[in-house]
């Protein structure tokens, strides 16, 4: 199986899926942040290995705790998936933080700052243009 074969990605989408309702809704550890969600998935193609992109919202500690949490119940998690996923393999989940949805957060103020900046700025000029006639 090719690693973006039509099969791959499905596996993917499904082992994303199933992840997500298992954090939801089966872990009761107090340190997985219910602001967690799981926004991507890549299981390798022999389907033995799966990294798993999580998402935190909240602060850094919370994030540290979150993936602690995670990380300490792979175990329970993988035996989850294993009942709800029939797959030859049931893979061994590794968590890893994404930052891209914070960063793009981040970004998108950074720009609306520096359109404030430029209105601004384009705003004065045209009001000392207009003093001037």
């Amino acid at each position: 199986m090719r690693k973006n074969s039509i099969k791959n990605v499905r596996v993917n989408a499904e082992v994303q899926h199933e992840l997500s309702n298992i954090i939801r809704n089966h872990i009761k550890d107090p340190r997985i942040s219910t602001m967690t969600s799981v926004v991507a998935v890549e299981v390798s193609p022999d389907l033995k290995y799966a990294r798993a992109y999580i998402s935190v919202l909240g602060s850094g500690q919370e994030k540290k705790d979150t993936l602690q949490g995670l990380k300490s119940a792979e175990g329970f998690i993988r035996k989850k998936l294993a009942e709800t996923i029939n797959l030859r393999n049931t893979p061994q989940i590794s968590f890893v933080m994404d930052e891209s949805i914070e960063y793009g957060v981040n970004m998108s103020k950074l720009i609306d700052e520096v359109n404030k900046t430029i209105l601004s700025d384009t705003k004065q000029d045209s009001e000392e243009h207009g003093d001037n006639e």
